[in-house]
């Protein structure tokens, strides 16, 4: 084979193969054409071998077995003809076929991710040995991006851990463990990972006195076991649980769950058939285009630095200190302690900071799989956490990230007394979200060395973090603020100073506009419902009083002071805050809430709160009211690309994703909007201009229409 080989051939004993994938130009493996290209030369050369016992298939990179398909092939090839799509799944499923039937016991030793296409080769083979630890995932998670699996997963998995496990396992695109796996009868063993190919060698010896093998190739090549009862039953429970998790905007799980209750009474070629059948009315769908997106969206925030230059390191954070022993304090805390980094809590008020830190124990010691705490943990994050009121604690500290309340003349107190304590190659952040990162660096000494770490509520469920640059921050802060967001599991995107940063700035036109629908005398459930529809996780009036409506009403302000010929000054909100009901957190504010119940419930007061105020009473679609929420956030998108506000525009996109939950299945504001087309958003806006005018299109949008550019270029 030639040098840059991925698959490499060697022998364990005489009469055992081991084909190892390790792709030298990348971190993890995956499936590329020219891989199933090396895989089936091997086979060519195996099957006539005479001899063999065995194959073991297993990864030469530790902790990573295969990443899946390559998915920039799958993405260039969207436009090719159905056919095609059927043609494609029918040789890669006919390849991995093979090692169910060579000549000898197939074994994957998997280490590691083992996910989508990789899953798929390893349930082809007879047996899988899976190591014993965390890292180690099984799954197919091929309806995340729109499909379900085309290379004889659905078929395969269904004949070897029942049609039910099946099901789950292929819908839900969730992973399993080795010891699940062991449970369910996917894996044959589980090991400790440097001991995975001496676990596989046993089972191949044992597989060779046995012939159990023999025996499960000719049981699975015919249908699953299950009766017609079973199957009615296990078809209208899952279809009513995928529809509730997926509110029909994803079709790939329903479609899986059709091919494969299709599949249960036909052998394993037809089902295969089927199943190839089936991913070729997915593949290249809207839905699969853009969760494919997303995906690169993910895989280019990993990769990147934050700074357009290669030079520059991060500095290791080893230490880090939250002032502010909130809700934000708490949720930042805890989630530096569950990645292991020993962390300061600091308040100024004893009670606060005593139930504060008594709230983070609780979070990081909570076991999910005994549902309730785990004194074993507790032990174990009690000793990185150090709760005090004294500010000499910090000197040490690598970062120290304030959470404080948001008001910048209280931060820059409290900054003057921080500053002359820390190292001087120390970080200090801030987690505001609205209060400019430059204004709150003047009189520092070390501007440089300040920047915005933006994490949003609930910081353990949000993955995003607003990394923001102020005018005098270094390449070398910005670099260590991104590397220490990737390593507590959150994925930052660099955004320059300015009110709102991205999001905010992306948030307040969407808010602004369900209140001026409520002036136009629209229902607060039609506004809601509009946007659930659209995909959005929750409508912007129930956002409101999760936010808390005093604390919208002060990010409306700083945008207002900002942009006032396009943020209308509204009377709803202060009256609701006048009248003391804040949201959620008092018990009653657009909807009432009763004790520990977050979901509220409509409330004739608010109607006739509003009543006075409201100017018309049109009648809207559910279309109409979506666009009146989401272009007045595409036109302040385009803006922001005019202000240079981040460096790419896919930024935005993952920002909104991350951090306000825009819908996947649209690929993103801008993704959604090269859909659409410019020319067809100009379109939609010009019912719209006569509003005012924050609705008239930008010149980057009309540009675009007379182009044809898109975003995404």
């Amino acid at each position: 084979m030639p040098n840059d080989a991925v698959i490499v051939l060697s022998f364990a004993d005489p009469d055992l193969a081991v084909l190892t994938l390790d792709d030298p130009q990348k971190g993890a493996n995956v499936l590329s054409q020219r891989v199933l290209e090396e895989l089936s030369a091997h086979l060519d050369v195996l099957e006539k071998r005479p001899n063999l016992a065995g194959l073991i298939v297993r990864s030469g990179k530790p902790g990573s077995f295969i990443a899946g398909a390559d998915l920039r092939e799958f993405a260039a090839s969207f436009d090719v003809p159905k056919s095609d799509v059927t043609a494609m799944c029918a040789r890669g499923r006919k390849l991995f076929q093979r090692l169910s039937n060579c000549p000898f016991v197939t074994v994957a030793a998997i280490d590691g991710i083992c996910v989508g296409g990789g899953a798929e080769l390893a349930i082809w083979c007879d047996r899988r040995v899976m190591a014993d630890d965390a890292k180690t995932q099984f799954g197919f998670p091929e309806v995340k991006l729109g499909l379900f699996p085309g290379w004889g997963g659905t078929a395969r998995s269904s004949r070897i851990v029942g049609l039910a496990n099946a099901v789950e396992l292929v819908t839900s695109g969730e992973s399993i463990d080795g010891r699940m796996a062991y449970k369910m009868g996917l894996a044959s063993d589980v090991a400790p990972a440097n001991r995975i190919q001496d676990a596989a060698v046993r089972l191949i010896r044992a597989e060779q006195t046995s012939k159990q093998y023999l025996a499960d190739r000719r049981r699975w090549s015919g249908p699953p076991d299950i009766d017609e009862t079973e199957l009615g039953f296990l078809g209208a429970t899952a279809y009513g649980y995928i529809q509730q998790q997926t509110k029909g905007h994803y079709p790939a799980p329903l479609a899986a769950l059709e091919v494969m209750l299709g599949a249960a009474t036909v052998d394993i070629d037809s089902a295969c058939n089927a199943e190839a059948e089936g991913m070729a009315a997915l593949f290249g769908s809207p839905v699969n285009r853009a969760l494919i997106n997303v995906f690169f969206l993910s895989d280019r925030s990993k990769k990147d630095t934050g700074v357009n230059r290669p030079d520059v390191v991060p500095r290791p954070i080893q230490s880090t200190a939250v002032v502010g022993a909130g809700i934000m304090g708490q949720g930042i805390a805890a989630t530096n302690l569950k990645r292991d980094l020993p962390v300061t809590i600091a308040d100024a008020a004893p009670k606060a900071l005593a139930a504060g830190a008594h709230r983070i124990l609780e979070d990081v010691s909570y076991n999910k799989q005994t549902k309730g705490p785990d004194p074993q943990r507790a032990i174990k994050y009690a000793a990185l956490l150090k709760a005090t009121t004294t500010d000499a604690e910090f000197a040490n500290c690598d970062l120290v990230i304030e959470a404080i309340v948001e008001n910048p003349e209280v931060k820059r107190q409290l900054y003057a007394r921080l500053e002359p304590l820390l190292r001087e190659d120390a970080i200090l952040a801030s987690n505001t979200s609205t209060i400019p990162i430059t204004r709150l660096a003047e009189g520092l000494k070390r501007p440089e060395r300040f920047c915005g770490i933006h994490f949003f509520n609930p910081v353990r469920k949000m993955p995003l973090v607003e990394v923001i640059r102020g005018r005098q921050t270094s390449d070398e802060t910005i670099v260590t603020a991104v590397a220490y967001a990737k390593s507590i599991g959150k994925s930052p995107i660099v955004v320059r100073d300015g009110p709102g940063f991205l999001v905010n700035r992306m948030l307040l036109p969407y808010l602004n506009e369900s209140i001026e629908l409520l002036l136009d005398g629209v229902e607060i459930s039609a506004i809601d419902r509009a946007a659930r529809n659209f995909g959005m996780p929750m409508g912007p009036i129930t956002l409101f009083d999760m936010v808390g409506l005093d604390t919208a009403f002060y990010a409306g302000r700083v945008m207002y002071d900002a942009f006032p010929e396009r943020i209308i000054v509204s009377p709803v909100v202060p009256a609701l805050i006048k009248a003391g009901r804040l949201g959620q957190k008092s018990g009653a504010g657009f909807f009432k809430y009763t004790a520990g119940n977050e979901r509220g419930v409509a409330d004739p007061a608010v109607k006739t709160l509003l009543e006075p105020m409201i100017r018309d009473h049109q009648k809207l679609s559910d279309e109409q009211i979506a666009a009146r929420l989401f272009l007045p956030m595409l036109l302040e998108a385009t803006r922001l690309l005019t202000d240079k506000m981040v460096r790419d525009v896919r930024d935005v996109d993952l920002g909104l994703i991350y951090g306000l939950g825009f819908p996947p299945f649209k690929g993103g504001l801008l993704f959604w909007a090269d859909a659409l087309g410019a020319a067809k958003i100009l379109e939609m806006l010009k019912p719209l201009e006569a509003i005012g005018d924050r609705w008239k299109p930008t010149p980057m949008l009309i540009e675009m229409a007379k182009t044809g550019k898109k975003f995404y270029g």
